[in-house]
């Protein structure tokens, strides 16, 4: 008996949902730090195992302040994939339930498909006592399928999650994607989130979030057996563009060496990566700049 459907992964910003979907996969299709709001876009992640195929939906974490256009994007990514999924996976911290839980609880409580609850991170805060009865807490405000304690850095407990999950997906032939693919999503989007994945840890805490990274040229070059990728590191500012770049150029020097390593590991193949920095002011919050950068506001 064939089974497929998707899975959406939401929860507040920085609770693990990135980390989640990477561990499951055995693959790195979301990129992780420690900053909130490091994932912008819906990326999909499918697992095909025997009979069964899972298409997960990482989300950007859904929160209530929108200041600028590009977090209204980002809100519209998460909720737009509860309406079109087969399961919720709600992932909150351990021992943190905030306002923001509250408010996408509520969005959660519209949908009409099983929701696991998800309590992440129980290795950082783990003590019996107060691990269930933060889970008895949580528990009693909706009628979850069912409740996970699990820890996705360490991979605690996701074998369980992922047979949970199987029981409560459609029967169904396996229609959306080939029984060898992981993601949808293409070579330039990739390279260009492991570029980002190390701005955002690289540098401090105001700049990652008015940045982002357009690949102006990747082409796979046969006589040398290298892709050859050229891409813009975009900022708001001139004072910004100082920053990434850092002292001599060392800085940006250190994300195109750490940002090159992950690209070949992933394309199999040597990688000479050529970044530069631009200022485009005000593209967070331009809607007609988000389009052009490859954000789909509609």
């Amino acid at each position: 008996m064939k089974k497929c459907g998707y899975i959406a992964i939401v929860g507040r910003p920085n609770v693990g949902k990135s980390t989640l979907l990477n561990h499951i996969l055995h693959y790195k299709v979301s990129i992780t730090s420690r900053k909130p709001q490091t994932t912008r876009h819906q990326i999909t992640g499918i697992k095909t195992e025997d009979q069964t195929q899972f298409i997960y939906v990482d989300t950007p974490g859904l929160h209530q302040d929108e200041p600028r256009a590009i977090n209204r994007f980002m809100n519209k990514e998460a909720s737009s994939v509860l309406m079109d999924v087969d399961v919720v996976l709600f992932v909150v911290e351990d021992g943190k339930w905030t306002t923001g839980e509250d408010w996408i609880l509520e969005k959660i409580k519209k949908v009409n498909v099983p929701v696991i609850l998800v309590i992440n991170k129980v290795d950082q805060l783990y003590h019996k006592h107060t691990t269930k009865a933060f889970a008895d807490e949580v528990s009693a405000k909706y009628n979850f399928a069912d409740v996970f304690l699990i820890s996705a850095k360490q991979g605690h407990h996701i074998k369980a999650l992922e047979d949970r999950i199987a029981g409560v997906l459609p029967q169904s032939e396996h229609f959306f994607f080939d029984q060898d693919q992981i993601t949808d999503r293409t070579e330039r989007f990739m390279i260009a989130e492991i570029i980002r994945e190390k701005l955002m840890r690289t540098l401090g805490q105001e700049v990652p979030y008015q940045l982002t990274v357009e690949i102006e040229h990747c082409k796979y070059n046969e006589q040398k057996d290298l892709f050859d990728v050229h891409a813009a590191i975009l900022v708001e500012r001139q004072g910004q563009k100082a920053m990434v770049i850092g002292a001599k150029g060392q800085k940006l020097k250190k994300i195109g060496t750490d940002a090159r390593i992950d690209i070949q590991k992933m394309l199999g193949k040597k990688v000479f990566l050529q970044l530069w920095v631009k200022v485009k002011e005000g593209w967070s919050d331009d809607d007609r700049a988000l389009r052009s950068l490859g954000y789909d506001l509609h």
